[in-house]
């Protein structure tokens, strides 16, 4: 068994590699640059929700409130008349990648962590690179990819998007683990 505590550097070189390839993914090879779609007349939706001064966070159109009340014939109604979404709303000005960069990097970390405790619990010191690529690779990619099938699944987030998102999963995980094997302390 090897203390999470003595993993500190393949944690922390992991977040750093993790980090840095999502940077690459994003800025440089630009193949989640169609993610997201523009609203077909952009300009009118802003026209029409801007008056409404929609607190930031997370909504469903229709809402109905309850089970009973997604039974009823009123909301059936408004189901089939549409539309049916789910929206986000962020705070008006400037988006703070500063922020959201550093949530991700405290998020690489915090897959990092549990990537050493799985991977400490399984293998002991001074053993093998697969072994351990193996177990923190697992985990990693728990962490990184199939985390995210569950806003396909409930929240309708394009498939396609999903499964660019899960093989950045794989790769984040294949460079945690490798991390982890080149770095895993001897006996």
């Amino acid at each position: 068994m090897v203390p999470v505590l003595s993993l500190w550097l393949p944690i922390f070189v992991a977040a750093v590699f993790v980090f840095l390839a999502s940077s690459v993914i994003h800025m440089v090879l630009g193949y989640h640059k169609n993610d997201f779609a523009r609203l077909p007349d952009e300009e009118r939706a802003r026209a029409a929700l801007g008056p409404l001064a929609i607190p930031p966070g997370e909504y469903v159109v229709p809402h109905a409130g309850s089970s009973a009340a997604m039974k009823s014939d009123e909301y059936q109604a408004k189901l089939k008349e549409g539309p049916v979404g789910f929206l986000t709303v962020m705070p008006n000005g400037e988006w703070s990648m500063g922020s959201s960069l550093a949530q991700w990097f405290v998020y690489c970390l915090v897959v990092g962590v549990f990537a050493a405790y799985i991977a400490g619990r399984a293998v002991g010191p001074g053993a093998g690179y697969l072994p351990v690529f193996r177990f923190a690779g697992c985990t990693a990619f728990v962490g990184y990819g199939l985390a995210l099938w569950q806003n396909s699944i409930w929240y309708k987030r394009s498939w396609v998007t999903t499964a660019k998102s899960t093989f950045d999963g794989l790769i984040y995980a294949l460079l945690t683990a490798g991390v982890f094997g080149w770095l895993w302390p001897g006996a």
